[in-house]
């Protein structure tokens, strides 16, 4: 699977033959039901990823590729596909205050007034300022999974809603909860791994992509500086699985996405994605099992090829999982987004992705993408969430899609033909 942040750019990717698209080192093994995983005499290592699906380590990549051939246990291999690594895009231009905005915004937080999807559905927005002017936050906790380039953990405005592993003791050197990973104490980083092949535990952003997706969702409200997010009481666990380059690897994703369901993440945003598959379903297979055995909901930008990913299939968006929700990007004006792609069968709902200010490491700037989109939908989808706890995944789902403020040139151009509103989804789910 060869994957690209969807930055504003989401081009087609080839390799050259001498810099092959996929791990060298590593091979996805499905195992059939009812077998056990043989012993690989060209393996370094096998690691259970998922159900029957392990990742094999070796140093010969075509010797374990001929051995498995012979191996009637094996249902079937995939090659650890990557993407050409490529210059992912720059910040934008700072929005202009809108002191209309500033004046009716129930937040404290200086620089929120730039943020202008916080408007009414009227006015092109997701109704946020209406929600928080008229109703108060409440409740349970909800933990979203931002599988990205990392996150800034001591930025100013996300420091407070980062999620913590209680079971580990930061920065000691041992796997002090026992899950096959060292001082994971907001998440994990599947790009730098030790000796052993193991993920390590910090995932500091080093781009500012993953930052500025996590302040979308939930940097602190009221605190009195900054900005603030979508939703009221969430934790952001951080997940460093997309290089600076944009060249992460399947069993990278596949990775990130069962630490997620396992350490009680019930929504992961995933703003990246690729324009073309290999064939593998690995990474579909793991969306359907960890929204079978976690309640998980995943939520994904739609990418940026302004194409319709109907005829011109773009994954994870075009993959066909229940639990997998897909996001166009909106502008100001209330239109799709210049760069946006779409699809009546493929694209689930629309939310604002053009010229969003959010936080970046050690400070603030505007972004523009599917990538910003998809956190918009995830901090709604967050809060609705954190209000009713007792929404399943797929009813959340619903929830989003049936409540859309309904925009007539979008019912060709997604499931729902609308855009996010979080006053309305939450009247929804009050009914339910």
């Amino acid at each position: 699977m060869k994957i690209a942040i969807f930055l504003i750019l989401f081009s087609s990717l080839t390799f050259a033959n001498n810099n092959p698209n996929f791990s060298t080192n590593r091979l996805i093994v499905k195992i059939k039901k009812g077998q056990s995983a043989p012993i690989f005499k060209n393996a370094i290592s096998t690691k259970l990823l998922f159900s029957n699906v392990y990742v094999v380590r070796t140093h010969s990549l075509e010797k374990l590729e001929e051995e498995i051939s012979h191996i009637p246990a094996i249902e079937y291999t995939e090659r650890d596909y990557k993407a050409k690594p490529k210059e992912l895009a720059k910040l934008g231009a700072i929005p202009v205050m809108d002191k209309t905005i500033q004046m009716a915004s129930p937040f404290n937080d200086p620089k929120v007034s730039r943020i202008w999807s916080f408007k009414s559905a009227q006015k092109h927005g997701i109704s946020i300022n209406d929600v928080y002017n008229n109703t108060k936050a409440t409740s349970s906790q909800t933990i979203v999974a931002v599988v990205d380039t990392g996150v800034d953990y001591t930025h100013e405005d996300l420091k407070d809603v980062m999620w913590v592993n209680a079971g580990e003791i930061a920065n000691n050197g041992i796997d002090d909860d026992n899950n096959g990973y060292v001082d994971d104490v907001h998440g994990i980083n599947t790009l730098n791994r030790d000796n052993d092949g193991n993920a390590t535990g910090n995932m500091k952003d080093t781009h500012g992509h993953g930052t500025h997706v996590s302040g979308t969702i939930g940097a602190t409200q009221n605190n009195g500086v900054g900005i603030a997010g979508i939703a009221s009481n969430v934790k952001i666990m951080g997940i460093r699985t997309v290089p600076n380059s944009g060249d992460e690897t399947d069993v990278d994703v596949i990775e990130s996405y069962i630490y997620a369901a396992k350490n009680g993440a019930k929504i992961i945003n995933c703003s990246f994605g690729k324009s073309h598959n290999e064939g593998g379903m690995a990474v579909s297979e793991a969306i359907e099992f960890i929204g079978k055995e976690y309640g998980v909901l995943v939520i994904v930008a739609a990418g940026n090829s302004t194409q319709n990913i109907d005829r011109k299939l773009t994954y994870p968006a075009s993959f066909s999982n229940d639990n997998l929700l897909v996001v166009a990007s909106t502008q100001k004006r209330g239109g799709l987004s210049y760069f946006s792609n779409y699809g009546i069968r493929n694209v689930d709902l629309a939310a604002p992705g053009s010229n969003i200010y959010s936080t970046v490491p050690g400070g603030y700037s505007s972004m523009s993408g599917t990538s910003m989109a998809s956190p918009t939908t995830t901090g709604v989808a967050a809060e609705v969430l954190t209000r009713y706890p007792n929404l399943t995944h797929l009813e959340l789902k619903q929830v989003l899609m049936d409540t859309v403020t309904k925009i007539s040139r979008f019912s060709s151009k997604m499931v729902s033909g609308g855009r996010v509103d979080l006053k309305k989804s939450l009247a929804r789910a009050d009914s339910l």
